[in-house]
């Protein structure tokens, strides 16, 4: 194919929205992928337990980048090796350093906070990129080789706070509930109570702090529930997610609370609706996330549509990040040149400037993570099934 063809070849299958096929792609000046030297990637993400479908999410995303660009990052075929993140620090150390001692050239992944904390110090002094897609603690300061794509943990509490704020009359009272010694729980609620104002009354309740087990029973929560309820509260704000979540919403109907229930995006995101039943107790709740699956820009409608092709389920906010990470990659492996090394790979990744994702144009701040715009979402009906449905933007953040 002539050079004129190839170029109007590519402007047709762009005009068609199958752009996005072809965003790893070798351009007309570029070294094709199969003449460049393969590199490693390394994912981390929890492969067992309750972390596993945050676990299963990450990898989908990054690995649906990878097909929609012929299996190459910035034109260098990519092997991709994942290692079991676990559920401890020590864990996530041992994957650290079983894919450090596989010569990667960038990690990726990390569903937990804790870990992530866990793993800096290593990461720092391997000198590695890696590029979060899920976790990031607000402690998290002073990296240079640790970028996230996801979002920092007090934003989601700060975007909820700044809104309700407003949003809320002057006899509201909100229930502020939370699992007791939750990782990243408290950079949620100072977030929320930042941005809400420390001295508002109608946020002058005690915090009701409860189990932190992430497979809670049936009756987990119900002694505690009922002492925020005790108060008579007309909001519920909290913060779960995975299989607690679930519980946790079922357990607050069940107490008789019918009033309105706001948090973090996780408390509804992935499989946790599926979980719910009676199901149409999840109608209603709000929820603040950095991404919606019905967001209405290119860049989304083509990923969420591969996406559910592929797993046939909407993409959550763990899966956008993870894709999202695999582009910064791709974007920085190719500014570094045709023998990229570790390093120059992380000063490339400070050029990349703005990026266009599903969830909307971001780029990275000076602590390296996403100034952003969050989002307001609701549990609605879509259909026979329920959804989170945008609602309105929030804030940008970062």
């Amino acid at each position: 194919m002539s050079q004129m063809n190839r170029r109007r070849a590519l402007q047709l299958l762009a005009a068609l929205g199958t752009g996005g096929l072809l965003a790893g792609c070798a351009s007309d000046t570029e070294e094709p992928a199969s003449t460049k030297s393969p590199v490693k990637i390394g994912l981390i993400a929890p492969q067992s337990g309750a972390g596993k479908a945050i676990g299963d999410e990450l990898r989908n995303g990054f690995q649906l980048y990878l097909d929609l660009s012929d299996g190459a990052l910035g034109g260098h075929p990519v092997e991709l090796l994942v290692a079991d993140e676990g559920d401890s620090v020590k864990t996530g150390q041992a994957a650290v350093d079983g894919l450090l001692k596989q010569g990667v050239l960038a990690l990726t992944g990390v569903a937990s906070s804790a870990i992530m904390f866990g793993i800096r110090d290593v990461i720092e002094q391997a000198r590695v990129p890696l590029i979060g897609s899920n976790a990031s603690p607000t402690s998290l300061q002073s990296v240079v080789y640790i970028w996230r794509t996801s979002y920092v943990l007090d934003e989601a509490g700060r975007a909820l706070g700044r809104y309700l704020k407003d949003e809320l009359g002057p006899t509201d009272r909100v229930a502020m509930i939370l699992p007791e010694a939750a990782v990243g729980g408290d950079d949620v609620l100072r977030g929320f109570r930042q941005e809400f104002g420390e001295s508002d009354p109608r946020i002058a309740d005690p915090v009701v702090f409860t189990s932190n087990s992430p497979n809670p029973g049936k009756g987990t929560y119900v002694t505690d529930i009922e002492r925020a309820l005790s108060r008579n509260p007309t909001v519920v704000f909290c913060f779960y997610s995975g299989p607690a979540a679930a519980e946790f919403i079922m357990q607050l109907r069940d107490a008789g609370f019918r009033g309105s229930i706001y948090a973090p995006g996780f408390l509804t995101e992935g499989s946790v609706l599926e979980s719910i039943r009676p199901a149409n107790e999840a109608l209603g709740i709000r929820t603040a996330l950095n991404y919606s699956a019905d967001l209405n820009n290119a860049a989304n409608r083509r990923f969420a549509s591969a996406y559910r092709k592929k797993h046939n389920a909407s993409p959550t906010t763990y899966a956008m990040a993870s894709y999202d990470a695999a582009k910064v990659l791709d974007q920085a492996i190719r500014l570094a040149g045709s023998t990229p090394t570790p390093q120059e790979v992380n000063l490339a990744l400070g050029r990349i400037g703005q990026i266009d994702s599903p969830r909307g144009a971001w780029q990275f701040n000076q602590p390296r993570t996403p100034q952003q715009k969050w989002y307001l979402r609701e549990v609605q009906h879509d259909g026979q099934v329920l959804s989170n449905v945008l609602v309105n933007e929030l804030a940008t953040l970062g």
